[in-house]
């Protein structure tokens, strides 16, 4: 595997490309912000004019982009001429059956590569990449992904990665909202909040969202819990917690980690 090239220069996208780089990759890069070629040449990649042109040249592509309907575009139109054989991994957060769709009509090898832990992770490389492919597939991949993962974690087949992810999703806002509940009740009845948190990040309360307290934008809350609604929807199970994360999360967002006003 000569080339990775990597769809998506945002948030993920842009410090994968940077440790791609760094271990010695070639990586080439776009984005449909043409301003993003000069962070992608800093990062040490080369910038590539289109999805198609990237695709082209890849051996191994990750699309890093935002909805199912921006994936289905690429894989199905701009990248139909990549090389037949390559593998292009789904890096985006999407519905596990248009994966299993695209992998089925494309030449490439399509697989999903979700992956957790937010944004500090990816600035350091200690992402967690759930795959869901063919074990071979898997295992020709995962070097790859091991330049900006420090856990890769084979789910099953194809799709199954996207299952992972709406789970971790789905039981990561349910923390938030949690944590701002009991932290709310503490702040009312006088307890310092902060080394409360400290505490109970030690207890048997500790979760991912009470230790990065303060740090989530909540950016995507809508879309992932949108998407574990539809896959509920598709296999006849009630989440009825779901479902009420989804509204409080709706309000939470604009005023998050804002304690005094939560609850009135």
């Amino acid at each position: 595997m000569n080339t990775v090239g990597v769809i998506g220069a945002g948030r993920m996208g842009l410090p994968i490309i940077g440790h791609l780089a760094r271990k010695g990759l070639r990586t080439l890069a776009c984005d449909l912000d043409p301003s993003k070629k000069t962070l992608v040449e800093e990062r040490g990649a080369a910038w590539s004019p289109s999805a198609a042109a990237l695709g082209r040249e890849s051996d191994v592509i990750l699309v890093c982009v935002g909805f199912d309907r921006e994936v289905r575009t690429l894989i199905e139109k701009d990248l139909a001429k990549a090389k037949a054989g390559a593998i292009c991994a789904v890096l985006s957060t999407i519905h596990p059956r248009t994966v299993q769709e695209l992998a089925k009509a494309s030449s490439m090898r399509v697989i999903d590569s979700t992956v957790c832990r937010g944004g500090d992770a990816a600035d350091k490389g200690t992402l967690l990449s759930f795959v869901g492919g063919p074990p071979e597939v898997v295992k020709e991949i995962t070097p790859i992904l091991q330049a900006y993962s420090s856990d890769v974690v084979h789910s099953g087949p194809v799709g199954s990665a996207q299952v992972a992810k709406a789970v971790n999703n789905l039981i990561l806002w349910a923390c938030l909202v949690a944590d701002h509940e009991g932290l709310a009740l503490a702040q009312r009845y006088g307890v310092d909040g902060e080394a409360l948190r400290k505490a109970l990040c030690i207890s048997s309360a500790a979760n991912s969202a009470l230790e990065k307290w303060g740090t989530q934008t909540m950016a995507w809350t809508e879309d992932d819990m949108a998407i574990v609604a539809e896959m509920a929807a598709d296999c006849g199970i009630a989440l009825p917690q779901a479902g009420v994360t989804r509204e409080i999360c709706r309000a939470l967002k604009p005023r998050r980690h804002q304690l005094d006003k939560y609850g009135s």
